[in-house]
């Protein structure tokens, strides 16, 4: 059943609805918090068989409840438990109380609790439903924690992690391995939430699955599940003017690298034809450079003009090294028409006036898409990126909308979203991705998705996933050359 679940992400606030619609459906409760607890238990046992103690840190609620369970589980195998909590047991209600029940042992008090050599760390304090700064009480037994070094298991997310944003409220775990139910949540893959939870695993606990996708949004992990049914559109067999002609457009003469990356990219992505398109002084430059990419002068917005008059020229890429001024913002005012990947300076050069962009993308109804890192983002929606009670997901959603374009926020937690509300988040990626040039390979896949037919949407969000994969087989030392050279075919069930 997980694996028709297998890339939807649920807020807090969507799984809690879940947990009603299954109660209301005549599910016990508490049969899918035993379910949780075990399920707890059993990834503790299978992960650390080694442990001299496991300790069960449990909160003041349900997932609390998820703590005891586990605890009344491992104690039945006979292994070492010790229980501590936050607050008074005794006050426990529900589903929660009747866990604490089930564990024989009367639990300590947390602040009781200091780490010792052996033990492995069960975290049921709070889980994704938090949303404001952990207590003292559990900062200081958080801290003594992480500076202990003993192994952390977290129960649905670990504590101080909030799961709607991924934003740390004040402190939290960082722990080896995190167990969650029946689906992923966005605390799960956005930073810097992500980088403290490990490994994750997620248990199916009972919940029907159409229950949760009754509930769940428009939100995903990026996987080919997600534009799988357009690969068709990518096929190299398919004749070379059948695969689209791929135009990068170049600034000058000092500047020229990162268009060439986004031209050479295309090419490797399946672009049929690339054409770098260049002013005259930087020709000779680009002439020396390239091979199977081809060669326009173009100076002025009344050569771009003359070109695009050639209605095979289907898909741009503007903004890799091309500079930020008028020219840029002639250039993409008149491509907004047509399928555009705004990439850098394209972005930078509309940071006064962007109302005029997403009027003109609003009117010509293109197939554009942006690629803005923290800074271009902050730079072209300075209002969305202040507000901190939105997440990365829903900045990226809330830009979407305002701009009528598919948004790529880029990070190690890249966000894909559309005008329409539809995201992803990415979770491919290796680190090193982080390097000069990474971004204008990028922009060049999208443009050969574009160029051979994909939607905006499915175009950027399966070239931001075969870029991760052209990172994982370069490797360590990728530059953003063999980055290049790394990119593989397409292919769906990746």
């Amino acid at each position: 059943m997980l694996q028709a679940l297998s890339n939807v992400l649920v807020t807090p606030a969507e799984m809690t609805a879940v947990d009603k619609d299954a109660a209301r459906s005549g599910i016990d409760s508490f049969s899918l918090m035993r379910s949780a607890g075990t399920a707890v238990s059993a990834a503790a046992l299978r992960l650390y068989p080694e442990a001299l103690r496991f300790v069960v840190l449990c909160g003041p609620g349900n997932n609390g409840g998820d703590g005891y369970i586990a605890a009344a589980a491992l104690a039945d195998t006979g292994a070492s438990v010790a229980v501590f909590a936050l607050g008074d047991a005794a006050m426990l209600k529900g589903d929660a109380a009747r866990a604490r029940d089930a564990f024989a042992l009367v639990p300590r008090p947390l602040d009781a609790y200091g780490p010792q050599s052996g033990d492995v760390v069960i975290d049921a304090l709070f889980g994704a439903g938090l949303a404001r700064d952990v207590p003292d009480e559990a900062r200081t037994v958080i801290e003594q924690v992480n500076a202990s070094g003993v192994p952390v298991l977290a129960v649905d997310l670990p504590s101080g992690i909030d799961g709607r944003t991924g934003e740390i409220r004040g402190l939290s775990f960082v722990a080896a391995h995190t167990v969650t139910f029946m689906a992923a949540k966005p605390g799960h893959l956005l930073m810097p939430g992500r980088a403290r939870c490990g490994t994750l695993e997620i248990f199916d606990i009972g919940i029907p699955a159409r229950l949760v996708a009754d509930r769940a949004g428009d939100l995903h992990v990026n996987t080919p599940a997600m534009w799988e049914q357009h690969l068709g559109a990518l096929d190299p067999a398919t004749h070379k003017y059948k695969r689209g002609h791929l135009a990068v457009l170049c600034g000058g003469p000092v500047s020229t690298g990162a268009a060439r990356l986004s031209a050479a990219a295309g090419l490797r992505a399946g672009a049929g034809l690339v054409t770098l398109a260049s002013p005259a002084e930087a020709l000779a430059v680009n002439a020396a450079h390239l091979t199977a990419v081809m060669l326009k002068e173009i100076n002025n917005a009344a050569g771009l003009a003359a070109w695009l008059k050639d209605r095979r020229l289907n898909a741009f890429v503007l903004g890799p090294g091309f500079g930020v001024g008028k020219k840029a913002r002639d250039f993409v005012l008149m491509l907004c028409g047509r399928a555009l990947v705004l990439d850098a300076d394209g972005i930078s050069s509309f940071r006064e006036g962007r109302e005029q962009l997403f009027d003109r993308i609003a009117a010509e109804g293109g197939e554009v898409v942006m690629t803005p890192h923290e800074g271009e983002f902050a730079r072209l929606f300075p209002d969305i990126a202040e507000d901190a009670a939105l997440s990365k997901i829903e900045k990226a959603q809330a830009a979407a909308r305002l701009s009528h374009a598919v948004i790529v926020y880029k990070g190690p937690d890249t966000v894909v979203a559309a005008p329409s509300g539809r995201a992803a988040v990415n979770v491919n990626a290796p680190p090193w991705l982080a390097t000069a040039g990474s971004g204008d390979v990028l922009a060049g896949i999208i443009g050969a998705h574009l160029a051979q037919g994909m939607p905006a949407f499915q175009a950027a969000a399966s070239a931001v996933w075969r870029h991760g994969e052209a990172g994982v087989v370069a490797g360590r030392t990728a530059t953003a050359e063999s980055l290049v050279e790394s990119i593989a075919p397409l292919r769906g069930n990746a």
